[in-house]
């Protein structure tokens, strides 16, 4: 009988002393309840991913010297062997280093692992830093147990599609008695699934059981929700680990029966097919990827520009959730063109929210700026040089707050508008994070609802989820006015740049709706002008802020494409 402990660690990319500690906890409560081994997610000494740090000898030295202190506490449970990952220097041609698996025990390693399939797409670059390992398996004897170790994408590669080789194949000609794998696998709708599916294929095909050990936490873009699970040798997923949040839980493997059971040797519980409903699963991701971004860059308020809209209302309900309400401010900006409901509707979600509500008018400062540019240039400032001043004072003006009361500025927009460049550079662009980049349009509106759901009350007024989107930065104005309605774009924009990265489901549905568009000329020419809107505005999506990524395919690091470019001839 194996005890191994599954340790879901949630690591600060860099904080290597800090990373120690997370796994040196979880050691002793290994140890305490008689864990064999205890297993850490992908790179757990430096947290993934570290990047371009890499390159920095300061922080080189310091990995070399975190490597010794690793060695150093694993001294302190010398009867158990911990599996961490980590950047390993390797000599030679190619990559200055192996991103690499070692198995610790009482000070020394006494095996190391270096991972062969190397993800270079997406939001992926390993190939950056990394040589890939040779092709060989490693195996681990604990007691009577044959331990296959394998990280992350070496599992995703067993239909032999994406690689020449496979690290799958390879340990399992081994015939270990259990695969352990270690990872960092980003969490995006859908993924969880997936990855079910893709090791418990696996895992039926060749007839062996896995533990895979994943990170949780936010970095920067990323979330990483754990989920960590165990898959029996028929394929089916039998653990897992609580998602977003850490998860250190010890299990018992029986290497005659390939059956994992609770520490006390009961069954486990059983893992239900389907995990959160999209609108809980996207609301734990954000929740968690600011609580993360926000502590990690040494913030502990945030501010949000509240209009009376839909998308800052939505900010800062998800942000009170993330960081409590005496830790959120809402400023309301006003101008001529405000209509009176956005002012009360902001007020009556403040106090919904429990935040301080500031009113900030700009009607005046706007004015200044109108005299000014007349005298300077011989004309009126109209149309939309005017619109976008209006965006660009209240932008000034919340950078002004959050420079002055320390406090992280959250931008706004989502991932509709920011597609087609429905918002304005230096305006309702600036900020430090921006929550619902990620989320089309319809999803702002679906999400707001459960929130209210979730809470049993009408913590977003009905009001504001029900009134028409406008920017109200003239007058009149509505969203529609320039945009088809979101129920049409938001379908075309999935198929545009996410394509086959969309679930089963909503690709579906995009596609049913490209088809309809394009059987008609003005569906056609719809299409092309939504085409030419992404790609004239990817210039903007450059300059703004980072966006959590809870979907497929997210702007940022997942999607490189060059400004100065013709796109569509």
């Amino acid at each position: 009988m194996l005890r191994i402990t599954s340790a879901q660690i949630n690591p600060t990319i860099g904080d290597i002393a800090g990373n120690i500690a997370l796994m040196l906890r979880a050691a002793r409560q290994a140890r305490d309840e008689a864990a064999d081994l205890v297993v850490f997610p992908e790179m757990s000494l430096t947290a993934y991913y570290p990047g371009d740090l890499l390159d920095d000898a300061n922080f080189q030295a310091r990995v070399e010297a975190g490597l010794a202190q690793l060695l150093v506490a694993t001294r302190e449970t010398p009867q158990l062997y911990w599996v961490v990952g980590a950047p390993v220097r390797r000599s030679g041609i190619g990559k200055p280093f192996y991103n690499a698996l070692l198995v610790v025990k009482n000070g020394e390693v006494v095996l190391q692992y270096a991972k062969q399939l190397l993800p270079t797409y997406n939001i992926f670059d390993e190939r950056r830093h990394f040589e890939p390992g040779p092709d060989v398996a490693r195996v681990l004897r604990v007691g009577d147990v044959q331990i296959g170790l394998m990280i992350c994408e070496d599992g995703w590669n067993d239909d032999g599609q994406d690689y020449l080789v496979n690290p799958f194949q390879r340990l399992a000609d081994a015939a270990p008695d259990l695969v352990v794998s270690i990872n960092a696998s980003p969490s995006n709708i859908g993924k969880r699934e997936q990855r079910h599916a893709v090791f418990g294929s696996a895992c039926a095909r060749h007839k062996l059981p896995l533990l895979y050990v994943n990170q949780i936490g936010g970095h920067d873009q990323l979330v990483y929700d754990g989920a960590s699970f165990a898959v029996d040798a028929q394929g089916a997923v039998v653990y897992e680990a609580t998602r977003f949040a850490q998860d250190v839980t010890t299990l018992c493997f029986d290497p005659v029966t390939q059956a994992f059971t609770q520490r006390d040797g009961t069954d486990l519980p059983v893992v239900p097919q389907t995990g959160l409903p999209t609108m809980e699963f996207y609301r734990q991701q954000i929740v968690l990827g600011l609580k993360d971004y926000a502590r990690r860059c040494g913030f502990t308020q945030a501010v949000v520009g509240s209009s009376g809209g839909i998308d800052s209302a939505l900010t800062l309900a998800l942000a009170v959730e993330a960081l409590g309400a005496d830790h959120v401010v809402g400023i309301t900006m006003p101008s001529k063109f405000s209509s009176e409901g956005s002012v009360s509707d902001s007020v009556v979600l403040c106090r919904n929210l429990g935040i301080k509500s500031i009113e900030h008018p700009i009607k005046a400062i706007v004015a200044a700026f109108e005299a000014t540019y007349a005298t300077s240039f011989g004309e009126a400032l109209q149309g939309l040089p005017l619109e976008n001043l209006q965006a660009r004072v209240r932008g000034t003006t919340l950078m002004e707050y959050s420079n002055r009361f320390g406090h992280l500025l959250l931008t706004t927009g989502n991932k509709s508008e920011v597609s087609v460049g429905y918002c304005t550079l230096y305006g309702d662009t600036n900020g430090g994070l921006g929550l619902i980049g990620d989320l089309y349009k319809t999803e702002i509106f679906e999400l707001c609802r459960h929130m209210n759901s979730t809470a049993g009350r009408e913590l977003i007024p009905v009001a504001i989820i029900e009134k028409p989107p406008s920017a109200e930065l003239a007058p009149g104005q509505k969203d529609t006015d320039s945009l088809p309605p979101y129920e049409v774009l938001d379908e075309i924009l999935k198929s545009l740049i996410e394509g086959d990265r969309l679930p089963q489901w909503e690709r579906a549905r995009a596609d049913s709706e490209m088809s309809r568009l394009q059987s008609t000329p003005e569906g056609v020419a719809l299409i092309t002008r939504i085409q030419r809107m992404i790609a004239r505005n990817e210039y903007k999506r450059r300059q703004a802020p980072p966006v959590l990524r809870v979907r497929g395919k997210a702007f940022g690091s997942g999607r490189q494409v060059p400004i100065a470019a013709v796109q569509y001839a």
